[in-house]
């Protein structure tokens, strides 16, 4: 036929068959499936359309919402992207961050295929892929990706990715982490800030005092990790993603960056986030 037309076939302007999902129900079939990971053929029937028209929709849409990057508060219009671009924010507006890993359960890949033990998870047990996630003071998300396969350390991660490079490039930025990242804190000692080693037991009392009054401070702290953490537990694909490994990263972008619209609109009190002052005291 190549031949026969003499060439690629033309096809005119706006030609070709129509999409039987309207731009408007794209937008909303793409975020029900994102919030709930419906199976497509269950998106199909309640949109009365085929499967696979649903699934292109889904296909064309999640790149697009997991390109917008993350919403950044007090500043309409302006999104972070990168790791440089969290940094630097950082540096620019004094902003103290927090930042923790989390892991998502994966399909197990299927025997004999290399790299299957990638993804075997040494603290869960299961088969998973790690993220990264940054935030402000008042817990509210400036980034998270780094997405990485779930045998992967916290620690190997900040070498890989380029975390601690980034520390070396802009040594105005600080953080707390938890005790993960204490090689991270060792190396950085005045930007970063991780929970103190446990005293032994033959120290004295003051010593364990002051750890556990440490530790107490540093929880407090840290405390709008975990709130960050429970929103995007919310969503189902970051409990449990059912879908396929290399679709992971797009869709954790694409719903970690509808959460940062939501999170970048919370009222600053007292310089600390309303959930993070009431758990303090």
């Amino acid at each position: 036929m190549r031949a026969a037309r003499g060439g690629e076939r033309k096809r005119v302007e706006e030609g070709g068959p129509k999409p039987k999902l309207v731009f408007f129900d794209r937008l909303l079939v793409t975020p029900v499936h994102l919030r709930h990971q419906l199976p497509h053929e269950v998106l199909a029937e309640l949109f009365e359309v085929d499967r696979s028209t649903v699934s292109e929709a889904i296909r064309q849409l999640r790149p697009l919402l997991g390109a917008r990057g993350f919403a950044v508060p007090d500043r309409p219009g302006l999104r972070l992207k990168t790791l440089e671009d969290v940094f630097a924010y950082a540096e620019a507006e004094g902003v103290e961050m927090r930042f923790d890993g989390a892991e998502t359960q994966v399909r197990r890949p299927q025997a004999g295929r290399p790299g299957r033990r990638e993804f075997a998870s040494g603290k869960r047990r299961q088969n998973t892929i790690k993220t990264t996630t940054f935030r402000d003071g008042q817990g509210r998300m400036l980034l998270s990706g780094v997405v990485r396969p779930g045998r992967m350390h916290d620690q190997t991660a900040v070498r890989t990715e380029g975390i601690a490079e980034q520390f070396r490039n802009r040594p105005g930025v600080k953080a707390q982490v938890d005790s993960g990242y204490a090689g991270l804190a060792k190396e950085f000692p005045g930007q970063v800030s991780a929970p103190p080693k446990k005293p032994k037991d033959e120290a004295c009392d003051g010593d364990k005092y002051a750890w556990l009054e440490t530790r107490r401070r540093q929880s407090s702290a840290l405390i709008c990790v975990e709130h960050t953490n429970a929103e995007l537990r919310q969503w189902t694909p970051l409990r449990r993603f059912t879908g396929r490994r290399d679709a992971y990263a797009e869709t954790h972008l694409a719903i970690a960056g509808m959460i940062s619209d939501r999170s970048a609109r919370r009222p600053t009190v007292g310089g600390r986030a309303p959930n993070s002052s009431s758990s303090s005291t």
